[in-house]
């Protein structure tokens, strides 16, 4: 069995289609995790979520903030933006059965791959958090939309405070501290104070800000961190840190990474173009 992670799709069902036949996926011997981000920019959201659903066992898919976006439109909580695309997935017979699919996927994963320890985020993690305590905050918001209570939740997620974690948060205020951690993170300070402006890549971190991954003592640098959210960083692969938003939906690739085993040394990086991906 060969295991796959894919960055931001958002929307570009083509890429993906395409993506897949080069690495011969199967869903009958193989498993994808589709790292947040199925949805939106792209002209086809429809068709990533009925391929992602139709893959059953064989596909895990993250939670990623455009994805909370179309669960939240869905339920009149945001009005489509102008530059959205996910009106194809509103539209659609299939909707009722998509959106509830669509908000029984998780935010965050631990895999265990060939001794490797991976945690698995759409966007990034505080550096308070370990990584069995990143899927343990994770399961809170995962609860609640799974729950009769999710379009409460809804109502509730956006907003930028509380920016700095503390144990001590209750209520919707924890709840959208650890959604904005998982779904939106780019820069934080040295103690974890959020930063939701800068999209630009890691160079550019605004004065006091770092990125995530760069905070010194984080603790989950003993194992590896797979994300994807920030297309402006470029690649990154190394031990600690794999970043997997290409920039499909700008022009850029779509990228998948097979996951090494006892057998092969190392991750095998594939992606295919998508110059023409883009909805104007």
């Amino acid at each position: 069995m060969a295991m796959y992670l894919i960055g931001d799709v958002q929307g570009c069902n083509a890429a993906l289609g395409r993506l897949l036949d080069a690495v011969a996926f199967s869903p009958s011997r193989d498993h994808v995790v589709l790292l947040g981000d199925l949805v939106n920019r792209g002209p086809d959201s429809l068709g990533v979520l009925q391929r992602a659903m139709g893959f059953g066992a064989s596909a895990t898919c993250l939670l990623g903030n455009h994805d909370l976006h179309l669960l939240a439109a869905s339920h009149g909580v945001r009005k489509p933006h102008r530059n959205d695309t996910f009106q194809d997935v509103l539209d659609s017979p299939d909707r009722p059965a998509l959106l509830d699919w669509l908000r029984q996927q998780p935010l965050a994963q631990l895999l265990h791959n060939a001794g490797e320890v991976l945690l698995l985020v759409h966007a990034g993690v505080l550096p308070q958090w370990t990584a069995a305590r990143t899927v343990e905050l994770a399961g809170e918001v995962e609860t609640v939309l799974r729950s009769a209570e999710w379009p409460a939740f809804l109502q509730q997620m956006y907003g930028n405070e509380p920016a700095q974690w503390s144990d001590s948060l209750t209520g919707m205020e924890r709840l959208r501290c650890i959604t904005n951690a998982l779904t939106r993170l780019r820069f934080c300070t040295a103690t974890g104070a959020m930063e939701f402006a800068a999209t630009a890549n890691a160079a550019a971190a605004p004065a006091g800000y770092m990125p995530w991954f760069e905070v010194p003592g984080r603790q989950t640098a003993n194992c590896t961190v797979a994300f994807g959210h920030w297309s402006t960083l470029g690649s990154l692969q190394r031990s600690d840190v794999l970043a997997l938003d290409s920039g499909c939906v700008w022009g850029g690739c779509l990228t998948a990474l097979r996951l090494g085993t006892v057998a092969t040394a190392g991750h095998q990086r594939v992606e295919v173009q998508c110059p023409q991906e883009q909805r104007p």
